[in-house]
């Protein structure tokens, strides 16, 4: 009798246990938004566009998909109200991240990354999209947010011409980052050769690593890069600032980082917002700056091949032209099964950066030239999921 009781009491505590366990756990879903509306997701629906009658709009909607640095999607749009057909691109100088990207030089490049979409969606809709970089000159450097605000990236003008259907359009609404693990197979020698033919401008190239020694030794530089910027306060409180903890959050500023950009998917995803929103800390200073590394390790643990996109000169037009290449990389690999990630850590110039920014450079930058991106590409595991965007309109000014 006495066993018998005793199996009764653990099997009590056991179900009380286990559905005190569901309780918190139903309860960290709510808290992480599980059952919101993700109203930051509507710019990926291939129809979000359509309700706009004006093309420039609709191309707007598209390179509002582009990848771009730490999802602060820095971009603003102004129609021509005098020629339907013209529309110009300025960067938004409220939108930088000055901690990390202190010369402004990412920021550049996701200008590029936006106009490239511009230019795919403009042959999906039936329009070649002329694009002018700095159709008033490049920028006053010693006035350089002024400036930005002052003198447009590009001019895009609009001209009617058969419509095209490219391989690269469907992937403009794929995930332009992976972040998760990739296979072990490298790209074979095919793939490699159409992506580094993708250069159409003198002075721009990619290069790529798949040996051994190159893996390891670009692997240190990133460990060592990404392990120096979790070292440095201001840096990673620029990051912290713009983290978005749960739904409710990202569909209240539908920009910055979220769990989903450290590889957490499905109901896991709503759990750790969750615990992330009940207690902040767990994402924060030394935490974070764990965790960064830690999710950067399993990165380089899981990296068959880098790439790196050089260009010959460093001008804001050679900036500019380095993101519109990275974007047809990025459309290139998703019709051959590939992802990207960039590694931007090694690339940043602040001065806590400057002795591993060196090195790279001297042994992955050939004489004079500049390295403007490095990235990881492979094989992904698994998709990985769309970030954050902001609505369309909130990119058009007067």
């Amino acid at each position: 009798m006495k066993t018998r009781t005793g199996r009764k009491n653990l099997f009590k505590i056991f179900k009380s246990s286990a559905g005190l366990i569901l309780l918190i756990m139903f309860g960290l879903f709510i808290l992480g938004g599980g059952f919101m509306k993700q109203s930051y997701l509507e710019p990926w629906d291939k129809n979000y566009a359509a309700k706009y009658t004006d093309p420039r709009i609709r191309l707007a909607a598209a390179g509002l998909l582009a990848a771009n640095n730490h999802n602060m999607q820095p971009w603003k749009v102004k129609l021509d109200k005098a020629d339907p057909m013209v529309f110009y691109l300025y960067a938004d100088s409220l939108r930088t991240t000055k901690e990390v990207d202190p010369l402004y030089r990412q920021m550049m490049i996701t200008q590029g990354t936006f106009l490239e979409y511009v230019r795919v969606a403009g042959e999906k809709e039936g329009f070649h999209a002329d694009i002018a970089v700095f159709p008033e000159g490049e920028y006053e450097e010693g006035d350089l947010l002024s400036s930005m605000d002052k003198k447009p990236v590009a001019k895009i003008t609009l001209s009617p011409a058969k419509p095209v259907e490219s391989p690269f359009y469907n992937g403009m609404f794929l995930a332009d980052t992976n972040r998760g693990n990739y296979k072990k197979k490298a790209p074979d020698s095919l793939q490699i050769s159409k992506l580094t033919k993708l250069p159409d401008e003198n002075g721009l190239s990619i290069k790529f690593y798949t040996g051994k020694a190159d893996l390891y030794k670009i692997g240190n530089y990133v460990m060592e890069s990404a392990k120096t910027e979790a070292g440095v306060t201001r840096v990673m409180d620029e990051s912290n600032g713009i983290f978005r903890a749960n739904e409710r959050e990202k569909n209240k500023y539908r920009w910055g980082y979220s769990v989903e950009g450290q590889g957490v998917s499905g109901i896991r995803r709503y759990l750790l917002q969750g615990l992330i929103t009940l207690f902040p800390s767990i994402n924060e200073g030394k935490g974070a700056s764990q965790n960064f590394i830690h999710y950067t390790k399993t990165a380089v643990d899981h990296t068959p091949a880098y790439a790196v996109i050089t260009t010959s000169g460093n001008s804001r037009t050679d900036q500019v032209l380095s993101g519109m290449l990275y974007s047809r990389m990025i459309l290139t690999g998703h019709t051959l099964g590939l992802a990207m990630q960039p590694l931007s850590q090694v690339l940043e110039e602040y001065p806590e950066m400057k002795q591993p920014y060196d090195d790279f450079r001297y042994d992955y930058a050939g004489q004079g030239q500049t390295i403007q991106m490095l990235l990881r590409i492979g094989e992904p595991e698994t998709s990985a999921p769309n970030s954050m965007r902001r609505d369309v309109l909130s990119l058009i000014v007067e």
